[in-house]
């Protein structure tokens, strides 16, 4: 019996396969798709893990912690036990709020459990303690989590503050916002821009007036209404009465109340100022003396601590700048590196455009580079993998059974990431782990299996069949 004639069902089938184009098909087919899903399947930093979460958030205005405990919070974590798939209830209970937190089973459909809790409160409104004032069902999303942190800061403060950076951040939020593939921007840090109503008790002591006039007529005078349409001559006019704030001058002529026949008006008892709120918090950077060097060496930077200084040229590193952070999430299954990539440009776009000379922008976090960088990292591992690989098996075992080793590992991962991006996965840190492990299972087989095939084929007195 020889390796031409086969007789049992497995050596036909290795046979015909072995004599046919298959393997080299298979070969190129594998290669491709793997290059492509390589460069196509999205790369994020977290993993995709569907674990839904759901905040109930109930306010009871004036009902103090242990009311809202005993009337509110427990009645509603047994109520919202009973809600398929919830493994775990959690609540944390204020003075006239209390917060339930839904952890759902791992794996367990978003939209179904969103839909499960809607459904369990809204059948149960009748068993809603008269102290509620509202309620709100509130999802929590694990893509809310920001992949770039753009943190907009001033060199000179006296000329652009944390009220103007919160400005200019709010605009550029709204050119990230229009980015495709955005979901969640968020501003944190500086003074946001509110009206203050700042009474004056002498006068409106003289005036006779109370604070509870001014509230009415303010409300008053800060009202539209629609009344309907009328229809005349072929044309449809709208009739409305009252009107809406539209400048900080109209609010200062708002009418008051009538005193001896004049008319007192808002701003006549108060003083109305246009500005930054009250300061709630503090947010500042300050920076290394290497990182100075690295990126400020050649930019002319005013220090406001520093600014009696002979050389004015550069950072100082007792200079502490106000600082507004932008952040920015993706939505789910889009690429993060593409993402990330977008904002840079789009913020580089409007450095030229709309920032002022003192404003500058430092990446604070960037999940797509550090994304990409891993990946990239796993390709080039791959590569010295086998070659080392390659060469060890061709020194020892001969330059075929190095071939044979050689293209088992990019055949093997070219087929794992086709049918990764085939099924919707996305190259992160879990998957990453996991192709990273099975590297060593990958080169291992191989090398197992051509050394046996060698050693079998080599005995010549052993059978046919044995050495298939």
């Amino acid at each position: 019996m020889n390796m031409q004639t086969p007789t049992n069902l497995t050596a036909k089938i290795l046979s015909t396969i072995l004599g046919s184009k298959l393997p080299f098909i298979l070969l190129v087919v594998s290669m491709l798709a793997g290059i492509m899903a390589l460069n196509y399947t999205p790369r994020e930093e977290e993993p995709q893990i569907v674990v839904p979460m759901i905040d109930v958030v109930v306010t009871a205005s004036g009902v103090a912690v242990q009311q809202m405990e005993r009337l509110v919070t427990t009645p509603l974590e047994k109520l919202l036990a009973q809600v398929n798939g919830v493994e775990h209830v959690y609540s944390v209970t204020h003075n006239s709020q209390t917060v339930v937190t839904l952890r759902f089973h791992v794996g367990e459909n978003r939209e179904q459990a969103l839909l499960n809790t809607y459904n369990k409160l809204h059948s149960n409104t009748h068993k809603i303690p008269a102290i509620v004032d509202n309620w709100r069902v509130q999802p929590i999303e694990v893509d809310d989590v920001p992949i770039v942190l753009l943190g907009l800061w001033s060199s000179d403060s006296k000329t652009v503050n944390d009220y103007e950076l919160r400005r200019l951040a709010e605009e550029v939020s709204t050119f990230l916002q229009a980015i495709e593939n955005t979901s969640e921007v968020n501003i944190v840090g500086g003074r946001s821009r509110e009206i203050q109503v700042n009474l004056d008790p002498e006068q409106m002591t003289a005036r006779k007036i109370s604070i509870s006039e001014i509230f009415n007529a303010i409300q008053s005078s800060n009202r539209l209404q629609h009344l309907g349409n009328l229809a005349i001559e072929n044309q449809s006019v709208r009739l409305e009465s009252g009107d809406v704030y539209r400048d900080i001058d109209t609010l200062k002529h708002t009418p008051i109340s009538v005193i001896d026949n004049s008319v007192v008006l808002l701003q006549d008892i108060a003083n109305i100022v246009d500005g930054p709120a009250e300061q709630q918090s503090y947010t500042w950077i300050d920076f290394a003396n290497r990182y100075q060097q690295a990126h400020y060496s050649n930019k002319t930077i005013t220090d406001t601590k520093s600014s009696q200084s002979p050389n004015n040229a550069t950072l100082t590193n007792n200079g502490d700048y106000p600082i507004v952070t932008i952040s920015v999430a993706k939505q789910r299954g889009s690429n993060a590196v593409a993402v990330a990539q977008a904002i840079h440009d789009k913020i580089q776009t409007l450095q030229h455009s709309i920032f002022p000379d003192n404003v500058h922008v430092e990446v604070l976090r960037d999940y797509g580079q550090t994304a990409n960088e891993k990946v990239n990292n796993l390709t080039t591992s791959l590569a010295f993998a086998v070659f080392t690989v390659v060469i060890f098996i061709a020194v020892f075992l001969g330059w075929r059974s190095a071939v044979v080793v050689g293209l088992a590992v990019p055949i093997c991962y070219g087929i794992t990431l086709s049918l990764d991006l085939l099924f919707g996965y996305t190259i992160n840190r879990v998957t990453l782990f996991a192709l990273i492990l099975s590297l060593g299972l990958l080169v291992d087989d191989p090398i197992t299996g051509v050394d046996n095939i060698e050693r079998y084929l080599k005995e010549k007195k052993a059978h046919c069949t044995k050495k298939l």
